[in-house]
């Protein structure tokens, strides 16, 4: 910022006597302008570019985008991550636990678990959960349950394990770095008041520690939702096969790719939305205001706000 003064006169400077009237300039930043022209003449040129290309149809975008087959892997890749991140919460939790414990045994079993999981890749994770008919024949669970290893390990089960299993890797870690982030002093406290170990988890240390955690588990439920699309490689239904398999008998291959795009950046937008308020939830005791919403910060803008004098600004 720049300050003009102005010139007064009388005694100190100033009119009567008076402090002096500064006027404040804002600093101009032309380049922020020329940045802002160069990336929207980018965004025109590439634009332009995939509009005048007429070895794609974009007319079989809008024909299949709410498509019955579409539509139905939407809701499969929806219900897969949520099945396979409540696995992944669930079990990463108890890791995180396990890992933090005194006991050698229990930490060393998380430590290994953990280790193995993030060191394989996932798609490798889901041909051997597919495969392992090869080592297990039959599932045999006494009276209660007999099958061949085949028809047990459908293409549902091996993708909630292979995806929720190696999502509860990284979940005990994120899980684990929220418990150390809660001071000591509060678990002390807690004991000292008779409270047991898991009542103070669940009562004193996880509640606090939800704001740590919180943030990076809304990272990895859109990441899930992603990594959804590799269970097409074990004939699962998900979105991405179903295109796949579209795309195949239409001989618009490229088209549906564009398609299922569209459709991951929709489902991954409003897991945003959701992930920014429950991100505001949790900070509520971290900082004295929170910031305005986007909805606020619109109306803001939309719809001028009385001043104490009872004029308009």
């Amino acid at each position: 910022m720049t300050a003009d003064v102005n010139k007064t006169d009388g005694p100190g400077g100033a009119r009567g006597g008076g402090p002096e009237v500064i006027k404040a300039i804002p600093v101009r930043h032309p380049l922020r302008y020329v940045s802002a022209l160069i990336a929207l003449g980018i965004l025109v040129a590439i634009v332009y570019a995939f509009a005048q290309s007429d070895k794609i149809n974009w007319g079989a975008l809008p024909d299949y985008f709410f498509n019955d087959r579409i539509l139905d892997g939407v809701v499969e890749t929806m219900k897969l991550t949520i099945l396979a991140m409540v696995i992944g919460v669930v079990l990463g939790v108890l890791l995180a636990v396990m890992r933090l414990s005194k006991n050698p045994v229990t930490s060393s079993i998380a430590w290994f678990y953990i280790w193995f999981f993030r060191g394989t890749p996932v798609l490798v994770q889901l041909f051997v959960w597919f495969n392992l008919g090869l080592v297990f024949e039959y599932v045999n669970l006494g009276p209660f349950y007999k099958d061949q290893w085949s028809d047990f390990m459908t293409p549902m089960l091996t993708a909630l394990l292979g995806l929720g299993l190696n999502e509860a890797a990284y979940m005990a870690e994120i899980c684990r770095a929220g418990l150390l982030s809660v001071d000591e002093g509060q678990t002390e406290a807690s004991h000292a008041l008779g409270m047991s170990h898991s009542k103070t988890l669940r009562r004193i240390v996880i509640p606090q520690s939800m704001r740590v955690i919180v943030p990076p588990t809304g990272n990895e439920v859109i990441n899930m939702l992603k990594t959804t699309s590799l269970v097409s490689a074990v004939q699962y239904l998900d979105l991405f096969r179903v295109t796949q398999q579209i795309g195949e008998r239409s001989t618009a291959t490229v088209e549906m790719y564009f398609l299922a795009a569209a459709w991951y950046l929709v489902m991954t937008s409003i897991l945003s939305v959701g992930q920014y308020y429950v991100e505001r939830y949790y900070a509520k005791g971290s900082t004295r205001s929170l910031p305005p919403t986007p909805v606020q910060r619109l109306k803001a803008a939309l719809i001028p706000s009385r001043n104490l004098s009872g004029g308009l600004r």
